[in-house]
């Protein structure tokens, strides 16, 4: 039960950290809501593919099941928006501009995929006690 309650919390502090940051990206630095949904992804891929090597069995965090899922499943789960990402990629199709649409799938998938594994050599180099 401990864990169906951590992922809950941390799901809403994640979508709080998700709209706030799409409130500043849009209505503060008026940007594309497209910016914000990728900033979310690209960040949320960094901070799950870091935490999740820090907090492996041989990570230098001592986190618990409720603390890993809480993290990965709950924040990181609630601040990213693949839901989000597919209907701007969707509505970008409707409206026939097929090469911003492949163009911005590409960047938000590629980049955030970079991110998680920055993020995770970060971590490891962490856990080794060197960022050299």
């Amino acid at each position: 039960m401990r864990v169906y309650l951590a992922v809950g919390v941390g799901a809403a502090i994640g979508s709080l950290l998700r709209f706030l940051s799409i409130v500043l990206i849009v209505s503060v630095m008026g940007q594309s809501g497209l910016w914000a949904t990728g900033f979310v992804n690209v960040v949320g891929s960094f901070v799950i593919g870091l935490f999740a090597a820090l907090a492996a069995p041989d990570g230098r965090l001592l986190v618990g099941p409720e603390g890993r899922q809480f993290v990965m499943g709950g924040i990181c789960g609630g601040f990213t928006t693949f839901s989000s990402m597919s209907l701007d990629t969707f509505i970008l199709l409707l409206q026939d501009d097929i090469p911003l649409a492949g163009v911005y799938l590409a960047l938000v998938v590629g980049l955030s995929l970079v991110a998680a594994w920055v993020g995770h050599i970060v971590a490891v180099r962490l856990n080794r006690g060197s960022l050299k």
